[in-house]
């Protein structure tokens, strides 16, 4: 294992992306709200939205379909479009489940995520991780969503540990910056969309053979 992973006091995964495949379902329901207006939603679009908390999509949504005033239409929209897309097709992202559980049973572990607290419950109750972690803590349980160090800071206080010598697992560069922020040394598995990617070590998957090696040494 790299010398860039030290042994950490805590571990803070986020979630959307990086414990379970939830990018799709993202992709799924952010289409559904710009067809109802009539407009494309591609790959560009995507790189402009991926790794937002909620409040910032709704915000650049009403910014692009010119309807200011319509944030609450817009995010029970999405929230509705999500959570059904979620209940649908989420799955957990290849080795999260295992790497989770090696490191739950040696070190303090959390979720930091960008979701609301309703879309982050049914991302891991599908995934099969509710109640793999000492600590989740949503978007909307904090003043300032990632790219703020907020969240991260508020994980790490709730476990009870020290964010330098704490490690976050990322997949987009507005959570690592987030992580970075609030001092965590930071492990990348980027997205598709998130090269290059900022962050003390790279993995292509949580699957990785030497990330489960190192977890199992701790």
């Amino acid at each position: 294992m790299p010398d860039l992973l030290p042994r950490p006091a805590g571990v803070v995964f986020d979630c959307d992306g990086l414990l379970v495949d939830t990018e799709p379902c993202w992709t799924v329901a952010e289409t559904a709200v710009f067809a109802v207006r009539g407009l494309p939603y591609g790959p560009a679009e995507k790189a402009d939205f991926i790794g937002k908390s909620v409040a910032a999509t709704v915000a650049l949504m009403a910014e692009r379909f010119a309807e200011p005033g319509n944030e609450d239409g817009i995010r029970v929209e999405l929230l509705g479009s999500i959570a059904d897309a979620i209940s649908a097709q989420a799955e957990p992202m290849p080795g999260a489940i295992e790497l989770v559980g090696v490191l739950a049973e040696r070190i303090p572990v959390a979720v930091a995520s960008n979701s609301p607290r309703v879309v982050l419950d049914l991302a891991l109750a599908r995934a099969g991780l509710t109640g793999a972690f000492g600590v989740v803590v949503a978007a909307d349980e904090v003043t300032h969503p990632k790219p703020a160090p907020d969240l991260y800071l508020r994980a790490c206080e709730l476990l009870g540990v020290d964010a330098s010598t704490s490690l976050a697992f990322e997949d987009t560069g507005t959570g690592a910056a987030a992580a970075a922020a609030a001092g965590l040394h930071v492990v990348g598995v980027p997205s598709p969309e998130a090269h290059p990617f900022p962050a003390d070590g790279v993995f292509a998957s949580l699957a990785d053979p030497a990330l489960l090696a190192w977890a199992s040494s701790l």
